[in-house]
């Protein structure tokens, strides 16, 4: 079991600690200062099973400046992501070959 943490990020926090608090101790990942590679981003795709875009933090200053009015395809996406891990959605569980975006926390409940 591997969260995908940010500490700064209180929903991150919330969820670090709701899965404490149910006697699971997930191996964190501070994916901000680990961030995660083109390939580890494709799997993870694969694992929530959404598109690429539905991984961004859209409402992020960040992507705005890069993005904003352009078509991207799904590598160039995958790739932005990849040199910009803060515009990943936040928190990740990955547990089992399943992952759930916790937004809400009781999303991550649904793969334990």
């Amino acid at each position: 079991m591997q969260l995908l943490h940010n500490p700064r990020c209180s929903k991150s926090r919330e969820a670090l600690s709701e899965l404490t608090a149910r006697g699971f101790s997930p191996d964190v990942r501070l994916y901000l200062d680990d961030p995660l590679s083109v390939a580890e981003i494709t799997a993870l795709l694969a694992m929530l099973d959404i598109a690429a875009l539905d991984l961004v933090r859209q409402k992020e200053p960040l992507w705005a400046e890069l993005c904003q009015g352009r078509v991207l395809s799904t590598a160039q996406i995958i790739e932005h992501l990849a040199v910009h891990p803060q515009l990943i959605e936040r928190p990740i569980l990955i547990h089992h070959g399943k992952a759930a975006i916790g937004r809400p926390f009781a999303r991550l409940l649904t793969i334990l």
